[in-house]
């Protein structure tokens, strides 16, 4: 039978003692909630997640593992990576349970069997590998998860084609009701890191904001190859860029075209204590599939009656402004990007949207719906029609793109940056005499002001994005 681990963090990088430790984690995890608000999203497949000490860093980690807390998943696979430096393949401690204050939490041996019968997994001394970048997890996965079984990996340096063999192994391992989580910090700013880019001034913490998310960023494409590319260009300190990379290339694996990333927290170790001469950044990303960003049968239906009632209220046919969707369920209290399109026949009468984290669902459509009737690109005076059509979009998280040829007409929408400008167009846009991606990108290029072929621009970021999109008219009919 393979010994318990006692985990060394107890005591110095949390506390030593249960009585201590609870109180420390709910704390967390309310003031988790006070940061980002309630808002949650079902079904995350994976996590990124950081590993300072609690203190530090749990107040962000919750933000993931309060969607742990929700999911219960029955294996959480933790890729962390031994600072110490370690072997050119992904290690596997020879334990059988880690043990905290809190207790113990299980390691599913038989899976770490599996993944050593693979070339590239190596089993190893627990003492050789022993890291923070994995234990750090483990007081936080216990408050959230108690019954959960863990599979810990520390992830060496991989080439493109170990890293791919390794993530296809990974991915078979998978199982429904599984979670990934890769552990890592972001920039590690000042002296004491060898690291100053630039002075610490007034600016630092925004230069720093800055690097984190172009990482960040890169890290939605589910690109391994561009995560790393970028990190190299930006020189950006992120500790545990194998581990990430592992996780990108096993979701990938795991039908990367329609699994998006979402940040839920952002925070560095400077806005906490002050010290701006030295910072190290973290975040809590998630990754889900676009299921999870789409709205029920009866969320929709509340959605398009509100959208309705506001288009009454304007023509007059009943009393009062946007009319906020009735019903008080998590679904109409999430904050995605959605669009409010409205059709006259043929003919757009109106098109508006939001930014995520602006407006929950139920806010959105009827102030987008209104503003849609009023869209100052069309001429006014039109009145509301009794035969208009309402179009609601909800959009899923933008992810990045290395290549243009990536974008899939039909399928994905486009949202593109260049010099400064910017501007989205919907997956639906196709069809209506867009019969291409080049033109796609074309019309998309033109919208924002700028020649037809700025796509192609070497400068140019594209992002793809999915969308849900449904609708019915003013009567109460349901639309195609």
């Amino acid at each position: 039978m393979m010994a318990t681990h006692a985990s060394p963090y107890a005591g110095s990088w949390y506390p030593g003692e249960r009585a201590e430790l609870e109180p420390m984690l709910e704390h967390i995890f309310e003031a988790s909630a006070k940061r980002t608000g309630t808002e949650m999203w079902p079904g995350a497949m994976a996590f990124v997640v950081p590993h300072a000490g609690l203190m530090y860093s749990g107040g962000v980690a919750a933000a993931a593992y309060r969607h742990i807390q929700a999911e219960r998943p029955r294996r959480v696979f933790i890729l962390g990576f031994c600072h110490r430096g370690g072997r050119a393949c992904v290690e596997l401690p020879d334990t059988g349970a880690f043990e905290t204050p809190l207790g113990e939490v299980k390691i599913d041996v038989e899976a770490l069997g599996r993944l050593a019968g693979n070339a590239g997994f190596e089993m190893a001394e627990e003492c050789d590998v022993c890291d923070h970048s994995v234990e750090i997890q483990l007081p936080l996965l216990q408050y959230a998860a108690p019954d959960v079984v863990a599979v810990p990996l520390y992830v060496g340096r991989l080439d493109e084609e170990s890293r791919r063999a390794a993530a296809s192994v990974l991915a078979r391992e998978f199982r429904q009701g599984d979670v990934l989580l890769a552990s890592t910090d972001l920039t590690h700013y000042g002296p004491d890191f060898g690291y100053l880019p630039f002075p610490a001034d007034e600016n630092a913490q925004d230069r720093i904001s800055d690097l984190d998310h172009e990482a960040i960023e890169a890290a939605g494409s589910l690109d391994a190859g561009l995560f790393l590319e970028t990190l190299r260009q930006s020189k950006a300190t992120v500790c545990g860029y194998e581990p990430v990379a592992l996780l990108l290339e096993t979701l990938t694996a795991l039908g990367g075209e329609s699994i998006f990333q979402k940040e839920l927290d952002y925070q560095t170790s400077a806005g906490i204590s002050g010290d701006t001469r030295h910072s190290v950044s973290y975040a809590a990303l998630a990754y889900f599939r676009e299921e999870s960003f789409q709205a029920d049968t009866e969320t929709r239906a509340a959605l398009l009656e509100s959208a309705r009632d506001t288009l009454r209220r304007l023509r007059g046919d009943e009393p009062g402004g946007p009319a906020v969707a009735a019903g008080d369920s998590a679904a109409l209290r999430r904050k995605p990007a959605v669009f409010v399109s409205l059709h006259h026949g043929k003919e757009l009468f109106g098109c508006i949207g939001t930014r995520p984290k602006e407006l929950t669902l139920a806010e959105a459509i009827p102030y987008l719906t209104h503003a849609s009737a009023d869209d100052p690109r069309f001429p006014r005076g039109r009145g509301i029609p009794e035969n208009l059509d309402i179009e609601v979009s909800i959009l899923t998280p933008m992810k990045r793109v290395r290549d243009w040829r990536s974008f899939r007409l039909g399928v994905d929408g486009a949202y593109l940056i260049v010099g400064g400008r910017c501007g989205l167009l919907l997956p639906q846009v196709a069809g209506h005499g867009i019969d291409t991606p080049e033109r796609f990108l074309e019309c998309l290029s033109r919208k924002i002001g700028l020649p037809a072929d700025a796509y192609r621009d070497r400068e140019a970021k594209l992002f793809v994005f999915h969308a849900q999109v449904f609708g019915g008219n003013l009567s109460g009919e349901p639309g195609e």
